[in-house]
């Protein structure tokens, strides 16, 4: 039985782009790339369903901080922190470090 390939997604855009430009079938760039004929139908698919976000977006994607979870999330480290700390102290007598 053969090992399941991850293709990355640059991959998948040229083998997409190719299906879209409509040069060759797809059963042709199935066994060009050595990828299933249902699978480039879905990155195809994914390309044309997402190609808008590209000009929604300016073509830039804007970082998405929410301050007050950056601020909850740096509380919870130090906590941890402290935590970590406390039980380190507290079981090196057990640990004979």
């Amino acid at each position: 039985m053969s090992k399941r390939r991850n293709h990355d997604a640059g991959f998948k855009a040229r083998v997409a782009l190719e299906a879209v430009k409509g040069k060759r079938t797809v059963s042709e760039l199935a066994a060009e790339y050595g990828v299933h004929p249902t699978m480039i139908h879905q990155w195809k698919k994914a390309l044309l369903e997402g190609a808008s976000d590209i000009f929604e977006l300016g073509g830039k994607k804007k970082a998405e901080v929410d301050e007050q979870t950056v601020r909850s999330l740096h509380a919870k480290i130090g906590e941890l922190a402290v935590a970590n700390d406390f039980l380190s102290r507290k079981l090196k007598p057990w640990t004979g470090k």
